[in-house]
């Protein structure tokens, strides 16, 4: 009788292991991250709306309904934040005024310290608005962009060089001239000043915010990625994070679908760990990850952090610093009503020193 051969087993492509391996379950990491973030602007345009009605008080005279400070404004300052930061740091003494800012900026300073740059994806309005943008590109021209490498590399590095400028005039400041500074006309309204910078917008100023706008449709996250100093900041501090992006080679069936769905363009499929600075621990990677235990956010090498628990950490981090500012009587800054009456008003007289 003669022999038949039999020729050699193919190699398990991709696409074959894929059925081989347990695929992993829908983990709703998505959904959970929109609420989060459709929550935080809601409260956030619930802020400005405030806001804007309690500066119209002292500029109408006292006309009208008067309509309590938010102090969640001041999570829109942070320079003056900073400021305080460096104040507190040296004196060990609580600003009189802007405290809540301060606050707000170790919340976040400690949010990226423990879960990564998780503020910038999960709850920083600016984010959601530029990643509705560049997924509303993606929806109407079919893809984004990427910037070659030779662009994007040095692009990246000006929200460094932001950030290094604004250390540098913060750093060379005494906390006396801080404290002057703060405590000054112009210092007293920053949050005034802010709020008229968009009310009476300038032709360049919507030019320029028409631009990055326009460029944040066709580019991924344009703004937070090549422009952003708070983001550079909170990314420096993330290096130091526990919680970080695994890859199990193991278990990976290399369909570099994970690559293709991090926002920030970093090389996950070729990774074991994410500690780039970029990674904003948005969940991304994992939610398109096809086979489960391949890919996952990690509290540490083997312990998994799902959506659901970064989200409860992020609140308890949050609403727990807002709590004991609150609990110490420092959240609201007691500014007496003439001094408002006097110089909200007059806010467009005061410049920058």
């Amino acid at each position: 009788m003669g022999t038949t051969l039999v020729p050699p087993a193919a190699p398990v492509r991709p696409q074959r292991k894929r059925k081989l391996l347990r695929r992993r379950a829908a983990d709703g990491s998505q959904q959970i991250r929109r609420a989060v973030q459709m929550g935080f602007l809601v409260l956030n345009i619930w802020i400005g709306i405030e806001f804007y009605l309690f500066v119209r008080y002292y500029e109408l005279g006292g006309l009208g309904p008067k309509v309590a400070r938010p102090p969640g404004v001041e999570g829109w300052l942070p320079i003056a934040s900073l400021m305080n930061l460096k104040a507190l740091l040296v004196t060990g003494e609580l600003p009189a005024h802007h405290a809540a800012g301060l606050f707000l900026l170790i919340a976040f300073l400690a949010i990226s310290l423990l879960l990564r740059k998780a503020f910038c994806s999960w709850l920083c309005p600016i984010g959601t608005i530029s990643e509705f943008l560049w997924k509303l590109g993606r929806g109407t021209f079919g893809k984004t962009w990427r910037l070659p490498r030779w662009a994007d590399v040095p692009l990246r590095g000006l929200k460094y060089i932001l950030l290094g400028l604004f250390l540098y005039a913060i750093g060379s400041m005494s906390a006396p001239a801080i404290r002057a500074f703060l405590d000054g006309p112009y210092g007293l309204i920053a949050d005034v000043k802010m709020l008229n910078f968009f009310r009476y917008l300038s032709v360049t100023a919507a030019v320029v915010l028409g631009l990055l706008a326009l460029a944040s449709l066709f580019v991924q996250n344009f703004w937070c990625r090549y422009l952003c100093p708070y983001g550079a900041l909170l990314g420096l501090l993330a290096r130091f994070s526990p919680v970080r992006i695994r890859r199990y080679p193991n278990i990976c069936i290399d369909c570099a679908k994970c690559a293709q769905a991090c926002p920030s363009w970093l090389p996950v499929d070729r990774l074991t760990a994410i500690r780039s600075p970029e990674c904003t621990g948005c969940y991304e990677c994992v939610s398109v990850c096809p086979a489960a235990g391949a890919l996952e956010m990690t509290l540490t090498r083997r312990r998994r952090l799902p959506a659901w628990a970064m989200a409860a950490a992020l609140a308890a981090l949050f609403l727990g610093v807002v709590g004991y500012a609150r609990l110490a009587g420092v959240w609201h800054s007691e500014i007496p009503d003439r001094v408002y009456f006097d110089l909200i008003p007059r806010a467009h007289e005061f410049s920058h020193p």
